[in-house]
Formats: structure tokens, sequence, C-alpha cells
């Protein structure tokens, strides 16, 4: 778990590198489809808040509540990422990391018991959460860096 929480401390400042690497590329999306690093800020920005800290919450009170998903894709369309300000992104998803953080690292014994039911997941307990926010950086910070790679920077 300690672990976990580490990772999720470092995922800002691997945002923020790798717009830095991107430059003004930052809304080139990748050849083969996929988010830019503009819109991979914004969706961890948004998912940061209206995901991971709704799912944190609502845990944290018990009850076994229901979590509903966050469906990034539509989402991205909708709120048009690519044309969003890259600065406010990271900011918002900085703040928002560090928010979670706190509400993790502040959890009883008894409250990382705490389960809910995830649409399209199924039962989910609040000691998942840390696990399963890493996972998805996983999944980001790779896209990421391939892309990178692929806009030679």
């Amino acid at each position: 778990m300690a672990a976990d929480l580490q990772d999720l401390q470092s995922m800002p400042d691997f945002l923020e590198q790798a717009a830095d690497r991107a430059g003004e590329a930052h809304a080139v999306p990748p050849r083969a489809g996929g988010f830019c690093v503009v819109e991979h800020v914004w969706h961890l920005a948004d998912l940061e808040r209206e995901g991971f800290a709704v799912r944190i919450e609502r845990l944290r009170g018990g009850g076994r509540p229901l979590l509903p998903d966050f469906d990034g894709a539509r989402v991205a369309r909708e709120r048009d990422y690519r044309r969003k300000a890259l600065a406010e992104g990271l900011a918002l998803f900085r703040e928002a990391r560090d928010r979670n953080l706190q509400a993790l690292r502040s959890l009883s014994p008894a409250e990382w018991e705490h389960e809910g039911e995830q649409e399209q997941v199924g039962a989910v307990r609040l000691r998942d959460i840390p696990r399963l926010m890493c996972e998805h950086d996983r999944g980001h910070r790779q896209e990421i860096l391939e892309l990178l790679a692929e806009l030679g920077r």
C-alpha cells in the first residue's frame, strides 16, 4: 500500500515533465489515435476530482454505496480537452491528487475495508482504490511516453 501511495504521489511530477518535453506539441495526438498530452492531463484531472475523489468519499462513508463509472472518452469529447490550458490542467490534477492522497493517508484501519459497488467493475473496497489509481496512472504513463517518442521528444 505504501508503495502505491508513493507512486501516486509521483504522477503530478511525471505529467509536468512530460508537458515540458512535449512543449508546443502538447496538443498533437498520436498518429494511431488517442489522447495528446493536454488531453491526458485534463482527463486525469477530471477523473481525479470527479471519479476517484467521489469514490473515496462515498466509500469512506460506509453503507456499500454505488460508485458511478467515469466515462473518460465521453467527457473528453464533451469538454474538448485539446483546447484547454495545459498549465491549468496540471495544477488541477496536482491539487486533486494531493487531496486524494491526504484522504487516503487519513483512513482508519476499519475504513480501508468499506466496500461499494462500482459500475462496470463490481465490488470495490477502499483498500483497492490506490491499486486501481496506480494501474490507471501506469497506462497513461506508457501512452504518454510512447507519444513523446513518436514526437521525437
